[in-house]
């Protein structure tokens, strides 16, 4: 249940026809083409405000990285803000930051993405950045050292010293055996020690290339005369070889397993993890939907049960990846409360698993499900960066007008659907448990 990402999805909705922004009036088309070097581009007019979002997103992220060499995507993604012989060092954010906008990237799993959302007359200067360092980027040795500091100093503060991040990875890297989703985005330790700058090299030429690329923009402008710009300065960056594919399969998990790890850290946490389907399955949307029964907000199942009655943990939750690549983990965590302990806490996530299982939700937690994706979809349709966001998303797994049913088929899973998910993917002896207990 990744809200950041599945709560623009009613964009996706609107710009299919289902349904209409309220403020903006009928739903503008997706001006959707590929350019002659594989350029993908998807271009959507909203003119409720003066400003653009300006994604480029790569079709690369961790999964495609090779053991030994885990953590070079997001380095490369620190990399990418190095420069050019045409715009030295410092000078993207600079010329950003000048003009008035706010520019960012993001690794995963399953893409790397690149942003600046900026004032609607600034966009040239956003299209000469971004196509200068997809095909110009300069990868100095000195600077991949001096860097090197930077990730691991991220990798300490986020993970090492996080103790859910840290349970987390732990858990991830048990739960897969074949799959590189088993690997942290952000590199294992001595990976990122010895990565070398023509490591980092090798990478960006192979998956940098326009044909492994989507731009994608939403805002203020008309989309031919955009396009055009776009053609005039990515048109020229010649088409790469086709990047390898990921292969790897992950083997159907037999028995459970289990990790046990000791850290400094205010409370005991339990994590526990199924592998279940991804978006192409019909499984997935009952899968969604039974993820916002038990885990959206406070009235949910597990907060519900857990915290509220029971009061035998701090906070409970879940997450459920819908729009990732390969199959992933379905999580449930609990942070246990003083004077309780760990079993006891497993044993109350793994009850309520077996609930679902045994027993139909109720009428009001279903549509209350439905009623909260739905809301968020809504609340998301006010910004061009979420819009800018689930397009290119969608366009990843397959295509963006994908969404365009996701609302109707939410609203059509049934009690019926979630007992049927839940029977057949959270098998007992299919568990990953992960559980981390303070060190005194």
């Amino acid at each position: 249940m990744l809200r950041a990402v599945l709560s623009t999805a009613l964009a996706l909705a609107v710009l299919a026809g289902g349904l209409g922004p309220a403020s903006a009036g009928p739903a503008a088309p997706v001006l959707a083409t590929d350019l002659d070097n594989g350029l993908r581009v998807l271009l959507l007019e909203d003119r409720r405000s003066p400003i653009v979002s300006f994604q480029v997103w790569y079709r690369v992220g961790a999964r495609n990285e090779a053991r030994g060499v885990t953590g070079v995507a997001h380095f490369l993604e620190h990399m990418m803000f190095k420069g050019t012989p045409a715009h030295p060092r410092g000078e993207f954010a600079r010329l950003v930051v000048q003009n008035g906008g706010h520019d960012n990237a993001a690794t995963t799993m399953d893409w790397t993405s690149y942003y600046v959302d900026i004032a609607a007359d600034r966009v040239d200067l956003v299209i000469e950045l971004e196509a200068d360092r997809m095909r110009n980027l300069v990868i100095d040795p000195r600077e991949v050292d001096s860097e090197r500091e930077v990730v691991l100093e991220e990798r300490r503060t986020r993970t090492e010293d996080d103790p859910g991040s840290y349970l987390g990875e732990e858990v991830n890297a048990v739960a897969y055996k074949a799959h590189p989703y088993g690997q942290p985005v952000i590199g294992w330790v001595e990976d990122v020690r010895k990565i070398t700058a023509e490591q980092i090299r090798a990478f960006y030429r192979t998956y940098y290339v326009p044909n492994n690329a989507i731009v994608v923009a939403v805002g203020d402008f008309k989309a031919p005369e955009l396009l055009a710009k776009i053609k005039a300065r990515f048109g020229a960056i010649p088409r790469g070889a086709a990047p390898p594919p990921v292969l790897a399969v992950e083997p159907p998990q037999n028995g459970e397993r289990r990790v046990t790890v000791k850290k400094q850290a205010q409370l005991p946490i339990v994590y526990l993890a199924w592998h279940v389907p991804d978006h192409g399955s019909p499984d997935a949307i009952p899968l969604e939907v039974l993820s916002t029964i038990v885990s959206g907000g406070r009235a949910s199942r597990l907060f519900k049960r857990l915290v509220y009655e029971r009061q035998i943990a701090l906070d409970a939750g879940g997450d459920y990846s819908y729009l990732a690549l390969d199959p992933p983990l379905f999580w449930f965590y609990a942070t246990v409360m003083p004077a309780q302990s760990p079993e006891t806490v497993e044993q109350a996530l793994l009850a309520e698993m077996d609930r679902l299982g045994r027993e139909p939700v109720t009428d009001e937690e279903l549509q209350r499900a439905k009623n909260q994706t739905e809301a968020a979809f809504v609340f998301a349709e006010d910004s061009v960066h979420s819009r800018a966001s689930t397009l290119a998303r969608f366009e990843l797994i397959g295509g963006w007008a994908l969404a365009g049913d996701f609302v109707q088929r939410v609203r059509a899973v049934t009690a019926a659907d979630v007992q049927r998910v839940a029977r057949a993917w959270f098998l007992p002896d299919r568990k990953t448990a992960g559980v981390l207990l303070p060190l005194k």
